[in-house]
């Protein structure tokens, strides 16, 4: 089985399911936005989930899409930063828990939170996010045999926010041989860093992942025609568009996969999780219509649940099906 490793922030998700945005504009959120906010904003934020009730699950966008993929049994690595705390010690367990080997380094500030909110009507996620130690990940941190003997390198988008680490990052993985993979972050981590981010797809990235909003932001062009503007940039372009599911472009190749029946609870890590089973499909050297489809079935599994973790039963669901699509493209 081919092997990934994958860099990002290591973040707990705090995750709370709100009756209205109310608390959004409280602290000047945008719905559906991911939002930067310091240590003492976060701490705020953390205070106020910690009264209404919040779930604690080790996240990142990386680290979810990470998570997926070693549960698929492809060997998994994880690069990232953390505090010398509490959280930072339960993130690594989590890790281990799932069969990931993590690189996980230990920074000065305290371990990273992303505080997540889920407001109606359709389960909308918006992030304020306290970075911490995360944030402290630095290219001098990067050692060329951290990459080696890994096939494929998983890049969460955030990371365009530290335009020297990534750059590192992508030399170092293309040196190893890496085939690197990214998934793009918010539309407004996209549009700050725009020069940045097609810089980096022209140059090294061999697969991209990005929503709707992500993708409209990138091409300034509607999904459908940004999956081919970015699809002549790399060799495989993703755009997903949510309950319409995917548009997946690679040459004169194009596909559009519908999305899977869910009774959808909340969308955190649909996209990080629709990313781990394209690519495991994609290791597996299936056509891309398939890897579509088992990406759109992962995809659908975390959303019946709340927080970036499949339980175990859909895990279960999901394999079996995944192998039946799959026996029938051996």
């Amino acid at each position: 089985m081919k092997s990934i490793l994958g860099i990002g922030n290591a973040l707990t998700d705090i995750l709370a399911v709100l009756p209205d945005d109310s608390l959004l504009r409280q602290f000047h959120l945008p719905v559906g936005s991911m939002q930067h906010v310091d240590k003492e904003t976060g701490n705020k934020i953390w205070q106020v989930l910690k009264k209404i009730g919040a779930q604690y699950v080790a996240g990142g966008a990386a680290g979810n899409t990470i998570t997926g993929t070693a549960v698929f049994g492809m060997p998994s690595g994880f690069i990232g930063k953390v505090g010398d705390d509490e959280v930072g010690a339960l993130y690594r367990s989590d890790q281990e828990r799932n069969g990931i080997k993590p690189i996980l380094l230990t920074g000065k500030e305290d371990s990273g939170r992303a505080s997540v909110f889920i407001t109606p009507p359709n389960a909308e996620r918006t992030f304020a996010t306290y970075l911490g130690a995360a944030m402290e990940l630095c290219p001098e941190d990067l050692k060329p045999e951290y990459f080696t003997g890994y096939d494929y390198f998983f890049i969460e988008g955030y990371l365009v926010q530290n335009q020297q680490l990534l750059r590192q990052a992508v030399r170092l993985a293309r040196e190893a041989g890496c085939y690197i993979a990214i998934d793009m972050a918010s539309y407004n981590v996209v549009e700050s860093n725009d020069t940045f981010l097609h810089d980096i797809v022209e140059q090294y990235v061999d697969i991209v992942f990005a929503n709707e909003t992500e993708a409209e932001s990138f091409t300034r062009h509607s999904p459908r025609e940004a999956v081919d503007i970015i699809a002549r940039m790399c060799d495989i372009a993703v755009v997903k568009i949510g309950a319409k599911g995917s548009f997946i472009k690679s040459g004169d190749e194009f596909h559009h996969i519908d999305a899977c029946p869910a009774d959808v609870k909340d969308a955190t890590g649909a996209g990080d999780l629709y990313a781990a089973g394209f690519l495991y499909a994609h290791a597996l050297g299936m056509p891309l219509d398939i890897c579509g489809r088992v990406g759109s079935i992962t995809a659908s599994k975390v959303v019946e649940v709340v927080g970036p973790k499949i339980d175990i039963p859909r895990w279960k669901a999901a394999k079996k099906e995944i192998r039946s699509i799959i026996a029938e493209n051996l």
